[in-house]
């Protein structure tokens, strides 16, 4: 059964023993950041921090920071069972028959399910300001010591295509100016800035925004997810909880927000009107560097009765961004699959930081099979962004990074298997060349083959015989071995 909201969730974690209330009073600049972190590197419980300097609002943190939690917050014993659903989605055929056409009705009705609903109102239309507020009322954290300033690093930022009406909800991180301005994070290649360059060749006045903070665990969620553009979150996150999440038109502005949410930010960004935001402590471990970004403008905020302020830590990992990158990364594989069926497995280690390294192990059919996967790889969507693909043969336990770095160092002839492109780079790469542009690394650890041009022979790996490994096995509490 579905969350129904954020509140649930954290009764659901507390119950599990996945929730530590802190009630010692604590500064949200840089202390609850520095406890968090060293929480977070032990993969350890959510926190609530109910004593916040400066808010009567509690602040909850790392809610998603362990595998466990993921899984709590999907509704599942592991990320595989979401990845079936996926695949059973992707495999729903035109029915052919009168017979076929009945077998098909309880998936369409669960399909129905997928679509968010709009209310008349909500528990986050309990109370509404439209004067006398200030964010700095809110209990937001300026995370290390270097940071611009305080920022809200969990919103889901909800806006329009003016074109088709098209809903987008990203997250976008927002450093507050002023009591009633923040920066407006999104990165050229997102579909909140594609928004915002439709806006502004289309029309000369402000662009409606609306900012959610704290909802069901799977909204945000779903909003980190790299979508289709156009694709909708909160439909996704329909098809995440089995049940539509439940939509309310802002108060001042022409946009949806979740109905159940804790906080609703409402404003206007315009897409010319321009601020320095940053520096920030990114999730790569290093800090972004300040670059220009539109001014979000609050209106009004809305919120619940006693909200919670839900946000997050990003930093040197491993952090609570890298056990929601590992969901992103099993519920993706099969939609990936469905376009490139070769492959078996991907896997993107906390340490590459999403983009940075992705490791695929692949059917390998034809000569040159391994770099059109890397081609492939780079010509699909946020994707593009992968600095450096290692692609193993079938056989590799990918997930088994001891596995990889053998095979691979034992598999290349550095020369022939590496090569290099040019492309799109993350905005956050601070390596690059030129921001946003620079080069990418494929790399084909696979068996070469005679008609891939080696001609040597290929040898097998070092393994025991099934029947000597029975025999020991027999054997085995014999020697007092352990």
């Amino acid at each position: 059964m579905a969350y129904s909201d954020l509140r649930e969730f954290v009764h659901r974690l507390e119950k599990e023993k996945e929730l530590v209330r802190i009630k010692e009073q604590v500064d949200p600049v840089l202390e609850v950041a520095e406890i968090t972190d060293r929480i977070s590197k032990k993969i350890g419980p959510a926190l609530l921090f109910e004593n916040v300097k400066g808010s009567d609002i509690p602040v909850l943190i790392n809610a998603l920071g362990s595998p466990r939690r993921m899984n709590l917050a999907l509704e599942v014993d592991h990320l595989e069972q979401v990845a079936e659903r996926v695949r059973e989605l992707l495999n729903l055929k035109s029915p052919e028959g009168l017979l076929d056409k009945i077998k098909l009705l309880p998936k369409l009705a669960d399909l129905a399910n997928f679509f968010p609903r709009i209310a008349r109102s909500g528990p986050c239309k309990e109370v509404i300001r439209k004067d006398g507020f200030s964010l700095n009322e809110l209990p937001i954290l300026q995370c290390w010591p270097q940071d611009g300033g305080r920022y809200i690093t969990f919103p889901m930022v909800f806006s329009k295509n003016l074109v088709s009406g098209k809903r987008n909800c990203g997250i976008y991180r927002m450093q507050v100016y002023s009591d009633r301005t923040a920066g407006m994070h999104w990165h050229i290649h997102k579909h909140g800035a594609a928004h915002g360059r439709e806006h502004s060749r289309q029309a000369s006045e402000r662009m409606e925004v609306a900012v959610a903070i704290g909802a069901e665990p799977v909204v945000p969620f779903s909003a980190s997810m790299p979508l289709p553009e156009d694709f909708d979150e909160m439909m996704f996150a329909g098809f995440l909880r089995g049940k539509p999440v439940e939509m309310v038109k802002a108060e001042t502005v022409d946009v949806e927000v979740p109905a159940s949410a804790e906080i609703i930010l409402e404003g206007y960004v315009n897409p010319f009107e321009l601020k320095m935001e940053g520096p920030f402590g990114d999730h790569t471990g290093f800090y972004s560097l300040s670059a220009e970004y539109p001014i979000f403008h609050v209106t009004c905020i809305t919120h619940r009765r006693n909200p919670i302020y839900h946000t997050t830590l990003v930093g040197i990992p491993p952090m609570e961004d890298c056990h929601m990158g590992k969901a992103i990364e099993r519920i993706a594989l099969p939609i990936i699959q469905k376009q490139l069926p070769e492959i078996v497995d991907m896997h993107m280690p906390f340490e590459g930081v999403f983009h940075n390294l992705m490791i695929l192990s692949i059917k390998k059919a034809y000569p040159g099979h391994a770099r059109k996967i890397m081609n492939a790889i780079w010509g699909m969507g946020q994707a593009m962004f992968s600095k450096c693909i290692l692609v193993l043969d079938h056989d590799t336990n990918i997930q088994n990074l001891r596995e990889v770095t053998w095979k691979v160092l034992n598999n290349i002839d550095p020369e022939r298997d590496i090569e290099f492109v040019m492309g799109p780079i993350d905005v956050l790469d601070h390596s690059s060349r030129l921001p946003q542009y620079g080069s990418k690394m494929g790399v084909d650890a696979t068996r070469k083959w005679l008609n891939e041009g080696f001609t040597r022979p290929w040898p097998e790996p070092v393994t025991m015989s099934d029947d000597v490994k029975s025999r020991v096995d027999a054997m085995w509490y014999k020697l007092n071995l352990a």
